[in-house]
């Protein structure tokens, strides 16, 4: 079952100078994504700065973007943890508010087993009826869902349906993609590779460029569902300046000095997150200039 196929925006969390979430700067973030042809939203995930969110503020924060959304897209919410029984707990909360599926991480920093991860996904998962999305983000968190724990996962637990790839190894999408063979959706966790990804039978991408750009990553996406990845290939290349500017610092701060430069007052991120600095600030906007989105 896909929850979406297209384009989801990993939706950064607007803050007002005090730290607080900015209510009314997510509801015009919501809309402009939903103008700009943006299939999903996925709130409170790493570009939602999900590790600096109470879980109070992390579930208003799904409501409200349930509400504001009222069902035109689906809004996927990010409840993973590295503690199961958290993640089950927000997941069933998150059902409860009325959103249409989950985002998982893989859990960080105890860097669990493969054994462990299948435990874990099938706890959480068997705790809702929500469709599930696993995020695997070796980077971030220190370990790596194998395809083979991951066709495990898929064969044994009907409502896990997706995954967000962002290994950057091709080589293991590929092998994922074989051993899955359609039981879930592989879901491009990197914006340079949405091109790569759904040639070896992707259907989408969550993306950080969509925050800035919603409309071309939204495309991009539709150019390969449709076949014509000679065109998908020229706007993926296109893009490649502006999303390594989007990561030259720690994501969310470039894509919220992006925003920002856009006209969105969505603030700074949270410590131990920062401010992006002068320079990178004056590379990044030169690339958005290039790319068309300031």
């Amino acid at each position: 079952m896909s929850i979406f196929k297209g384009s989801g925006v990993a939706l950064v969390t607007p803050m007002k100078d005090d730290g607080e979430i900015n209510y009314e700067v997510l509801g015009e973030l919501i809309e402009d994504q939903i103008k700009n042809k943006t299939d999903a939203l996925i709130v409170c995930g790493t570009s939602g700065e999900a590790p600096t969110l109470d879980d109070p503020e992390h579930l208003e924060a799904i409501r409200f973007a349930v509400e504001q959304t009222k069902g035109r897209i689906p809004v996927i919410a990010g409840t993973g943890s590295n503690n199961t029984a958290h993640a089950v707990m927000m997941s069933e909360e998150a059902e409860k508010i009325g959103a249409d599926g989950l985002l998982l991480v893989t859990p960080y920093y105890n860097k669990a087993t493969q054994d462990g991860l299948y435990a874990h996904y099938r706890r959480i998962a068997s705790a809702t009826k929500l469709p599930c999305i696993i995020y695997n983000v070796p980077s971030r968190t220190g370990t790596n869902v194998l395809p083979e724990t991951m066709a495990r996962i898929a064969k044994d637990q009907s409502n896990i349906v997706a995954i967000k790839e962002a290994s950057g190894n091709i080589s293991q999408v590929a092998k994922l993609s074989r051993l899955v063979d359609g039981l879930i959706d592989i879901y491009s966790g990197n914006d340079d590779q949405i091109v790569p990804i759904c040639s070896l039978g992707g259907v989408g991408v969550i993306s950080v460029l969509a925050n800035v750009a919603p409309e071309q990553t939204h495309d991009l996406v539709m150019l390969c569902l449709e076949g014509k990845y000679e065109e998908a290939k020229a706007l993926q290349l296109k893009a490649l300046p502006l999303v390594d500017q989007l990561f030259i610092e720690v994501n969310p701060i470039p894509v919220k000095a992006a925003l920002n430069m856009q006209g969105f007052k969505v603030g700074n991120p949270r410590l131990p997150l920062t401010e992006m600095t002068q320079e990178h600030q004056k590379t990044l906007r030169e690339a958005m200039t290039a790319f068309g989105c300031l």
